[in-house]
């Protein structure tokens, strides 16, 4: 399939971003899975997507590390032909008073969320082919503003601010640059250090009473990297239930 849709996801091997990476194969598109620490994970993924049909592979990169991402996606290129959809899924939260924050954790916060963000993007934006989609994940948390958030949300409306600037600087190239910014979503990084009561209160703030799934941001994200979203530009998306 020589004009098949070649899409790179970082983060991909659990929680969201193996979501939209199983998405996306089941759109049609072939994958390479981005990983860092969890090889199994990542190879059960495209095991999935390659009993499905599917092609994929999974290759790791620490999203910080430039060298790294340049050989992701140079296994992009070299295994499907090119690159047509990057979305960055891959992050970290701590989750403390600004008071309390321990700064080794700011600063490895702010390396993942920030310069990993960065560092993808800029590939993205030397390498995608016309008609792509970059697609950056932030938080809904960046309006909500919760308490012990603070790092984290730091870090994440800087992904914001950088994917709005990016989508003016790719004029012309028709290249579309948007954020999805969940809500609270059933995932490992949710659920870390949360007790019930607060797992529960969390759920039933959006007026559909829920948690958000992994299959709900994922479905947001195909639908951005797909041929429906091609007018929608330079936006952030809040998938979040409708909490305000």
């Amino acid at each position: 399939m020589t004009d098949q849709r070649v899409a790179i996801v970082t983060g991909a091997s659990r929680g969201i971003g193996r979501a939209v990476a199983t998405t996306l194969a089941a759109a049609g598109q072939a994958v390479v899975v981005g990983y860092a620490g969890h090889e199994k994970a990542a190879n059960e993924v495209v095991d999935e997507i390659t009993a499905g049909g599917g092609r994929a592979v999974a290759v790791r990169a620490d999203v910080a590390d430039e060298r790294e991402v340049a050989a992701l996606y140079d296994t992009a290129a070299e295994a499907f032909g090119g690159v047509d959809v990057v979305v960055n899924s891959a992050g970290r939260m701590t989750l403390s008073t600004v008071a309390d924050l321990d700064l080794d954790e700011l600063d490895a916060m702010h390396r993942t969320n920030i310069r990993g963000t960065f560092v993808v993007a800029r590939e993205a934006a030397r390498r995608l082919r016309p008609g792509g989609a970059i697609v950056t994940v932030s938080t809904s948390v960046v309006g909500l503003q919760f308490p012990t958030y603070g790092g984290y949300v730091a870090s994440k409306s800087a992904v914001e601010g950088l994917t709005l600037i990016l989508a003016r600087e790719l004029r012309g190239r028709d290249i579309t640059v948007n954020t999805v910014a969940p809500g609270p979503t059933a995932t490992d990084l949710f659920f870390e250090g949360k007790d019930e009561a607060t797992i529960e209160r969390l759920a039933k703030q959006p007026p559909l009473e829920r948690l958000g799934t992994p299959a709900d941001i994922a479905n947001v994200v195909a639908f951005l990297a797909g041929p429906a979203g091609r007018w929608v530009n330079g936006q952030i998306l809040r998938a979040n239930g409708g909490i305000v």
